[in-house]
């Protein structure tokens, strides 16, 4: 069974609808004690650092994803929350991952937000899956000794970190076609 963590406005339907796709289980939830029947845990997509973070610290969450165990996976803004901070309303995260989220300066080749598809290249344990993936973003990690995978939008950046239970991935799988279910796929059947 998968935990899809509700924390108000996120990218809930094509998460769900990708880990049906896959035939998991699955519930939306913000509540601790029903998170405590997941096998795994998924922080999805789309939202704002300061609104995320306000809704799982209200729900007690904050403490909860960092102590569980169970294997987390952080989609986007989900994984952007895992870092110390983000610079997006200076706002303090979960502190799992090392380093500060900073926003992309805009270029004129590179407008801000970021969408749209990039390669992604991963370190040997997904070395299989690289490729193109979808990514619609604002905010980044550098590239860090937790980071799995590297791409690039004008400087490359951290598409995935990964440390203990916890994956973070700046990218969306459930929007990333074969490549991004079988990312899924691998993380779900772990």
């Amino acid at each position: 069974m998968i935990g899809v963590v509700d924390y108000g406005g996120a990218n809930h339907a094509s998460v769900v609808n990708a880990v049906d796709n896959l035939g998991f289980d699955y519930f939306i939830s913000d509540n601790k004690k029903s998170l405590d029947d997941a096998e795994k845990i998924i922080l999805p997509g789309v939202g704002a650092a300061p609104n995320v973070m306000q809704q799982l610290q209200n729900k007690g969450l904050d403490t909860y994803l960092k102590l569980t165990g169970k294997p987390i996976l952080g989609i986007c803004i989900g994984m952007q929350i895992m870092y110390e901070t983000s610079s997006e309303g200076n706002t303090d995260g979960l502190s799992i991952f090392d380093g500060k989220v900073k926003k992309f300066e805009p270029r004129t080749d590179k407008p801000v937000p970021h969408m749209g598809w990039n390669e992604v290249r991963f370190d040997k344990t997904y070395s299989d899956l690289n490729g193109y993936y979808y990514f619609a973003n604002s905010y980044y990690a550098d590239v860090s000794e937790q980071t799995t995978a590297i791409s690039s939008y004008g400087d490359k950046f951290s598409a995935m970190t990964s440390i203990k239970n916890f994956t973070g991935v700046q990218f969306h799988p459930e929007k990333s076609g074969s490549l991004g279910y079988q990312f899924l796929q691998r993380f779900l059947s772990a």
